[in-house]
């Protein structure tokens, strides 16, 4: 019988006639039973055209078979009932607050290292610290205006956040395409059941920017801001700006005059007041950060020093979504808000302690191990997943340097039944929600689910093959 907790049935078996279903999936199990092999594996194959006619791919870093592909569609949703939905909810909002607030605290008074709760050293040698925000205010004291918060759901049902993504968090344009296609596919489902729409995420994330304008602009020039088209999700910045109705610019689109940031239109320069940047802090001001970046805007960061342009994200917040600093949110949230969290972190091993070290090295085929600036599914080890060399391997890494590495637990991630190529079978599953703050705290509802689709796999990411299902939030 297997450990692990099925969003679908009771009795963790796979979508089956003698399986119980879970009250708010039997809905959608009895249609599901009423629909033929054909038409389900015809509905597969319209999704698959669509997308790759919209090119809706994603880079897979060392594929041989080439740098872009489709990123999986599953066509069984994810389903959330609202209760548990709205406790998510509230552990996300509470968890966003709290890391806007220490991202604040750690470039201006350093409240949480005077008291002792966060080493100095785990910031100041954090590889995402950037020394030149130290005093400088940012509209609202926001920093992350977007979060990606990554949530698991573990073998009893209860529910963990996995990792914070605060920089240039990605996967929304998934979301919004999957409820799409959904509802093109079955337009039947969404007749019979009461699922939350998400389509007004992008007015939401508009609006969302536009209030965090620098004082005094009424009336604030937004654009979203690319690497380019060769960068991995670059189909997600095009889209996004598509559809707030916003420019999409790349760096040498941007200048600096008089301490402002112009665009280079067809009628001339037109002011900049907010940028959705969707490239990391290092490449973009050449003049401050990396000299060799062509990607970025000399001089950016001096207009934003002087509070005359908002980054979204802040530059600086990295910070805060740092594995090493990760096992210290629980803390931050007593600290900042005076509340007990509501949503979990996964137990942690800091290897850079000696007691921790210890332990993982001595327990590495039963822990995951990642390194703390990763990020992708990159640089990590999953103890029960690898052979004895690559368990040996990682020993000598950890040996000689701790300091770049956590371990956790394996957690029994849940799973929920997926089309695989021999029918319908349990695949781990993950949850990204967007958390979006600016004068308030908003979120879509729902999130992009990743599915492994390699049975036994525990690793979701699209970079590293997995794919991604609709999320449906029920409303009572």
């Amino acid at each position: 019988m297997p450990k692990f907790f099925n969003e679908m049935t009771v009795d963790g078996l796979a979508h089956t006639a003698s399986a119980e279903v879970r009250e708010h999936y039997r809905e959608f199990c009895g249609w599901l039973q009423r629909q033929s092999a054909d038409t389900i594996e015809r509905k597969r194959a319209e999704a698959d055209l669509t997308f790759r006619r919209v090119g809706i791919t994603f880079a897979v870093y060392g594929d041989d078979a080439g740098t872009e592909r489709l990123i999986p569609f599953d066509t069984i949703p994810r389903i959330i009932p609202a209760a548990e939905w709205k406790q998510l909810q509230t552990g996300l909002i509470q968890r966003v607050k709290a890391l806007n607030m220490f991202i604040h605290d750690i470039y201006h008074d350093q409240n949480i290292i005077k008291a002792g709760i966060i080493p100095a050293e785990q910031i100041y040698q954090n590889a995402q610290y950037r020394p030149e925000m130290q005093g400088i205010n940012v509209a609202s004291d926001i920093y992350a205006h977007i979060a990606g918060v990554d949530i698991v759901r573990a073998g009893q049902g209860e529910f963990y956040v996995l990792e914070d993504n605060l920089r240039v968090p990605s996967g929304v344009s998934y979301m919004l395409e999957n409820r799409k296609m959904m509802m093109r596919l079955f337009p039947e489902l969404f007749a019979r059941n009461k699922i939350a729409p998400v389509d007004h995420y992008p007015d939401m994330l508009l609006d969302n920017l536009r209030s965090v304008a620098p004082m005094g602009i009424n009336d604030p020039t937004v654009v979203v801001m690319t690497p380019g088209m060769y960068n991995s999700a670059y189909f997600e910045h095009a889209f996004l700006a598509q559809q707030m109705g916003v420019e999409l610019v790349e760096g040498k689109d941007l200048f600096v005059n008089e301490n402002t940031v112009f665009m280079r239109t067809t009628r001339g320069p037109k002011r900049v007041d907010v940028i959705y940047r969707r490239l990391d802090d290092d490449f973009l001001d050449p003049l401050a950060f990396r000299a060799d970046s062509s990607l970025g805007v000399p001089g950016l960061l001096s207009v934003y020093r002087a509070g005359r342009v908002t980054l979204a994200n802040a530059i600086g917040t990295g910070v805060a979504d740092d594995k090493s600093i990760y096992p210290y949110v629980p803390d931050m949230i007593k600290f900042y808000l005076s509340e007990e969290p509501v949503l979990n972190n996964v137990p942690t091993y800091q290897c850079r302690k000696k007691e921790d070290l210890a332990y993982t090295l001595a327990n590495l085929p039963q822990l995951v191990v990642k390194e703390v600036h990763g990020a992708g599914g990159y640089g990590m080890l999953v103890g029960p997943a690898s052979t004895k060399a690559q368990i040996e391997d990682f020993r000598q890494r950890l040996i000689a340097r701790p300091d770049g590495y956590i371990a956790q637990p394996t957690l029994a991630l849940s799973a929920c039944p997926t089309y695989v190529e021999n029918g319908i079978a349990p695949r781990h599953i993950d949850l990204r929600p967007f958390v979006l703050s600016g004068k308030t705290i908003s979120m879509a509802p729902g999130g992009l689910t990743r599915v492994a689709l390699q049975e036994g796999s525990l690793v979701v990411n699209s970079s590293q093959g997995g794919g991604t299902k609709d999320t449906w939030i029920l409303e009572k």
